[in-house]
């Protein structure tokens, strides 16, 4: 008896957890987003380096129009395979195991997780525009952190570590300004990729 109600409890638990978290997130979104982060980050590399600025040098670099125009169109081409990345597991996994993706959770995950993001690309556009290039690493960073410890309530709990990491990151990125694009690369790419393994296993 006592093992059937024991049956019926973590049954409850389960129908509580999948109406009230947004579960159909796949660790595999995370790791093929870090790639696309590794991926993008090499290239930038490369692309100082073709511009004759050695970025390891961690000497202030002078961007011109051009740079900043190609830096930003990678940039968004990064978030862009990210996103597509995100929908394709995530709803590769709800129809593995007939999970709901538009529910009540879901709305207030994404809402949560928009809220700081937004001002933070308002914050990194204002950086741009004012020429303070070198703050807007640190930055995405640490409002990508605040976004997801933001949006842990709705989805895995797993979630806010990752938010933390960003976060952490990102602030000691602040005091080793002219490596923004290193620890970038680690937060976005590094951490992803690891976070996304772990969830993967899991969750699987």
């Amino acid at each position: 008896m006592n093992q059937k109600h024991q049956e019926d409890l973590s049954h409850i638990r389960s129908m509580m957890e999948r109406s009230s978290r947004f579960i159909s997130l796949s660790g595999l979104s995370g790791v093929f987003a870090g790639l696309s982060a590794l991926i993008g980050g090499l290239y930038v590399y490369q692309l100082f380096k073709i511009n004759g600025i050695n970025y390891l040098d961690g000497e202030h670099i002078l961007l011109d129009g051009n740079l900043v125009s190609e830096l930003i169109t990678s940039g968004l081409i990064i978030l862009l395979f990210a996103f597509i990345f995100g929908i394709f597991f995530t709803i590769r996994k709800s129809k593995k195991y007939n999970l709901p993706i538009w529910t009540t959770a879901t709305k207030k995950m994404l809402f949560n997780l928009a809220i700081p993001l937004v001002i933070g690309g308002i914050f990194c556009l204002a950086l741009i525009y004012h020429k303070i290039f070198i703050l807007v690493a640190p930055t995405t960073l640490i409002f990508y952190g605040l976004a997801l410890i933001n949006a842990e309530k709705y989805t895995f709990s797993d979630v806010k570590y990752l938010g933390f990491s960003q976060l952490i990151l990102g602030c000691i990125s602040l005091f080793f300004i002219g490596y923004g694009l290193i620890f970038w690369i680690i937060g976005f790419g590094i951490l992803h990729i690891l976070y996304g393994l772990i969830m993967f296993k899991k969750y699987k």
